[in-house]
Formats: structure tokens, C-alpha cells, sequence
């Protein structure tokens, strides 16, 4: 007997534009049926970005894989008809656009309660459905300059440039977005009431830099009420990890090969570390506060350090890391990232023969299970007449007279 995939019973429809419309991949990777439903032009989401793998982008590719697309004119009455035919046989509508792209279609929330009066409608945006920025257009880069994630760089010829960094908004935003909507889909066959969502990927990049966000705001309190860690004499230091530039059992080292990262900031592990190398006398010299010493301004113990560290190959400071319990780190690229033997372990590509490109997984796993590979991306509507049959029990005659009266464009 084959065990049915984690969400098998859910059946998603989704309406997006370019990137949002990742609030449903890992949903689908898990086994959601998820239909894309697009205008008749399709999403020219096929376009946008780069790399263009054979004629598609690697964007859709990614984001698109495992799901199903069917084209649908919502300007036309028969278009509209079939999507709420389509909802009222859903858990969850998405629109993965600026708020209230469906409403002005005729099949926003109200439409789709009515039909469906447990329907879970979440709508993802860049700037959400409120505040002054809420009819601002964007793209996924302004999210995580608005959080204060990204500073300009200043380029050689003076120019302002925007620096190569890892995007937050426009991939925590459709992860929150997801986690809602199954939330909001376990109350409802709980409940069978309604919920109506929002997530905005400005928001998400903010909430995922909480810490440093929330460090200044508590620093807004006097020295008396909030001050530093015990082994900073208490000094309050700069949010985040900007206080840890000048950290010495916490930093980067160059290795002999490459570089890696030492964290040794509590006691244990700084003597655990020191006995490795049979240098025991550096603890004796230097042993620090038991929690979050980072040594910091210890400059003669970096000094020391920077030679030890560059004594020894990456791997050999990883298998030290693990025989004596003290913790060590590789640095990767992203273009590296794929050579570490645990992103092999972990994450095996999945083949482009069957997604049109290399492509790292869903990062979730189910113990004793294996998750079915995710098809490939789909065409603009290539699955229109499937999902008409079997999903709405749609015969010949009656896609037939849809396509006469317009219903695909």
C-alpha cells in the first residue's frame, strides 16, 4: 500500500503573477494539487529573470514545478463561471498579486465564500493590503532594502549598485503565507468556517531580522532595565552581528584551503577546542566567560588563532569539529555550496530530465518516507481540459461550449 503524500487531500487554486506564486511550491511538493489558473496570454512569469533555460525561466521552472496550469478569461462570463466551480471544489484560493486583482474579475473573497463557504483566501503582495505603500508597485529586492537588509554600495566609479546578497522577502513571504494558509484550512475542516488571509513580503523580511530590529528598539530603554551580556562586562553592544566583527572565539579564519568559522563562544566548547590542538595553555590564558564570549578586542589571541587555524584543510578543522565536540563551520559560495559532501547528503538535485533544470528540493523530510519527485513547470494551460474533466466532470460538449463562449480566450 502507498502511503499518500503529506497533503494529497488538499486542492489549492492559485492565481499569481512572477514570484509569489511560491507560496504554493512546497505546499505542492508536498502533494497539494495545485492549479495555476492563468489569463489566456498566460504568466509572463516564463520570461521574466534569468537564467532562461531552453526558452523558460528558471524562475517559473522552480516556483511553477508540480503544479497544473489551466487558462481561464476572467473578463468573460464563462471564464469567471468555471473558477468558482473550480473554488467550490477547493480548500484555498491565492492571490498571488496586488490585493484585489480578483475582486475587480468578479471572483474576489465574497465570490468565493459564496460558493464555497469554507474557503481559506489568502492574498500575498509585496507591500500588503495596508499603509501608505499598500498601491506601491515593487519587486523582490525592495522588500529586503525596506526591511534594512540590503545598503547601497558605492562602485569605483562612484555609482550607487545593489550588492549580491541572499533575498528574504520574496522567500519568507510565500513560506509564512503557506504556513497561514494550512492553518487556516485546518480550522476550516475543523470548523467549516471561512478565513481570509494576508501576507505581505515586506513584512516577512522584516519579521525574519527580528533580532537586530528588536535589539535596537530595547536599546530605546535605559542601561538601567536593558544592558549587554555578562561576558561584555555588560556593554550593549551593536544589534545583530555587527558587534561580532571584532570577535575573536566567534569569526572567520582562513584555513588552508579556504576559510571556515569558529564559534567557540561558550566555555565548554573554547577548552574542548584548545585540548584538541593540544594547546591547553591558551585556555589556561584566556578562558573567558562561561556563555556568549566572544572575546572580542582580543587581539593577540586573534593573532595566534589566524596562525593555528591556517595550519590545518577545511575538512581536517570539520572532522576536528566533530571528534572533540567544539563547533567549526565550512564556507561555502553558492556556487561552491553543491560540492559540500552535506548539501549532497541532504539536498540531491532533482534532475533536470524531469524539471527542465537542476533543482535543490523541498528541504522538508518524513522520516521512513520519500517524497514523489515534483513534475515539471507547466505550459500556459497546458492541463485546461484535464482539470475541466477531472475536477468538474466536464465532458467534450461542455469544454466545447466553454471554449465557444470564451471561457479560455
Amino acid at each position: 500500500m502507498t502511503t499518500p503524500a503529506p497533503l494529497g487531500s488538499i486542492r489549492i487554486i492559485e492565481c499569481s503573477m512572477l514570484g509569489p506564486g511560491a507560496i504554493t511550491t512546497t505546499l505542492a511538493d508536498l502533494g497539494a494539487d495545485v492549479v495555476k489558473v492563468e489569463p489566456p496570454s498566460g504568466d509572463y512569469i516564463r520570461q521574466m529573470t534569468w537564467p532562461i533555460v531552453e526558452g523558460t525561466s528558471l524562475m517559473h521552472l522552480h516556483i511553477s514545478r508540480g503544479k497544473r496550469s489551466i487558462t481561464l478569461d476572467l473578463r468573460s462570463e464563462e471564464g469567471r463561471a468555471v473558477f468558482l466551480e473550480l473554488v467550490a471544489n477547493a480548500d484555498a484560493v491565492i492571490e498571488a498579486m496586488r490585493p484585489g486583482g480578483l475582486a475587480k474579475r468578479g471572483v474576489g473573497y465574497e465570490a468565493c465564500v459564496a460558493v464555497n463557504p469554507r474557503i481559506v483566501f489568502c492574498t500575498i503582495s509585496g507591500y500588503g493590503m495596508t499603509g501608505p505603500y499598500k498601491d506601491m508597485p515593487s519587486h523582490g529586492i525592495a522588500y529586503d532594502v525596506w526591511a534594512g537588509l540590503v545598503a547601497p554600495e558605492i562602485t569605483e566609479e562612484g555609482f550607487c549598485a545593489i550588492p549580491e546578497h541572499p533575498s528574504v522577502g520574496i522567500h519568507a513571504g510565500p513560506l509564512f503565507g503557506a504556513l497561514g494558509v494550512l492553518a487556516g484550512i485546518t480550522r476550516a475542516r475543523a470548523t467549516g468556517e471561512p478565513c481570509r488571509l494576508e501576507i505581505a513580503q515586506s513584512d516577512a523580511a522584516a519579521a525574519m531580522d527580528w533580532l537586530r530590529s528588536e535589539t535596537y528598539k530595547a536599546y530605546e530603554r535605559p542601561e538601567s532595565e536593558v544592558t549587554g551580556n555578562k561576558a561584555d562586562n555588560y556593554e550593549r553592544r551593536a544589534p545583530g552581528t555587527a558587534g561580532m566583527r571584532d570577535g575573536v572565539r566567534y569569526q572567520f579564519y582562513e584555513s588552508a584551503d579556504g576559510h571556515v568559522l569558529f564559534m567557540a563562544s561558550e566555555r565548554e566548547f573554547w577548552e574542548n577546542f584548545c585540548n584538541a590542538i593540544d594547546r591547553p595553555d591558551l585556555f589556561e590564558q584566556h578562558p573567558g566567560s562561561q556563555y556568549a564570549d566572544h572575546a572580542r578586542g582580543n587581539t593577540a589571541l586573534r593573532a595566534e588563532l589566524t596562525e593555528i587555524f591556517r595550519s590545518r584543510t577545511t575538512a581536517a578543522w570539520l572532522e576536528l569539529s566533530t571528534q572533540a565536540n567544539t563547533p567549526i563551520a565550512p564556507v561555502n559560495t553558492p556556487k561552491t555550496l553543491a560540492e559540500d559532501p552535506q548539501f549532497q547528503n541532504r539536498l540531491p538535485w532533482i534532475p533536470k530530465e524531469v524539471v527542465g533544470t537542476d533543482q535543490v528540493p523541498s528541504p522538508i523530510k518524513i522520516i521512513d518516507e520519500v517524497l514523489a519527485l515534483p513534475t515539471k513547470a507547466p505550459d500556459a494551460g497546458e492541463h485546461t481540459e484535464a482539470v475541466l474533466r477531472d475536477v468538474l466532470g466536464y465532458d467534450d460538449a461542455r469544454i466545447a461550449a466553454c471554449r465557444a463562449e470564451g471561457a479560455f480566450g
